[in-house]
């Protein structure tokens, strides 16, 4: 019977289990803000492309 209490009362597995969900949060953030910064970088290059293709004609954007 003290064997089940002390299984019982034993919280290691608690503070894994913790950092786990932190690591998760944590992994989806960083993938999240990885795939933003990826949007952002191939709009960027697109409007770079954009201007370099119509320079020197009339129908240049605001670059």
């Amino acid at each position: 019977m003290s064997f089940v209490k002390s299984l019982w009362a034993d919280e290691s597995g608690a503070s894994a289990a913790e950092y786990a969900l932190i690591l998760a949060i944590v992994g989806t953030g960083i993938a999240l803000a990885a795939w933003n910064l990826g949007g952002a970088i191939k709009n960027s290059m697109n409007t770079a492309t954009n201007c370099i293709k119509t320079v020197g004609t009339n129908t240049a954007p605001s670059c």
